[in-house]
């Protein structure tokens, strides 16, 4: 992690995200969905990836906007998850997204980034690049930390 990162104390919720790399556990539906894969974890940032094609169509003919949120927010989140300890859950607050360029087929790598962690918020920040290292689209978001009964079950 950065300097303005601090690593967990415990680290569940990294060695979750370890193991699901390794092919242990498997990923989230969603992530099976729409073939998003978890190519890289450490703490504060996470690389997911995806091979764009037709089956993520808009109407346009071109990679649908939505399906970058739901990589990003991927990436975003796992590297959220990685600075939270074992009793600590959390929740997004929002995504913005910038999009600089349409995509019909692309290999795409989305890179998650805790910009700043508090006690209580996480400031993350997302690039989407193409195969060739090419900015497709910056995704921001923040999230709150959950504790107690807010974190049970999450």
């Amino acid at each position: 992690m950065n300097g303005r990162v601090s690593a967990p104390k415990n680290t569940r919720h990294l060695q979750d995200l370890e193991r699901m790399l390794r092919g242990e556990v498997p990923p989230p539906p969603i992530a099976k969905l729409l073939g998003l894969e978890l190519t890289r974890v450490e703490p504060g940032r996470v690389v997911i990836e995806l091979n764009a094609s037709e089956r993520h169509a808009n109407p346009m003919g071109t990679l649908h906007g939505g399906v970058i949120c739901d990589l990003a927010d991927l990436a975003m989140g796992a590297s959220m998850a990685t600075t939270l300890e074992d009793e600590e859950s959390f929740t997004t607050l929002d995504l913005t997204s910038k999009f600089f360029k349409p995509i019909w087929n692309a290999r795409l790598r989305a890179t998650g980034r805790v910009v700043k962690r508090t006690r209580t918020l996480g400031l993350i920040e997302c690039d989407v690049e193409d195969e060739k290292g090419s900015l497709v689209a910056k995704v921001y978001s923040s999230c709150m930390v959950l504790r107690g009964d807010e974190a049970r079950g999450r």
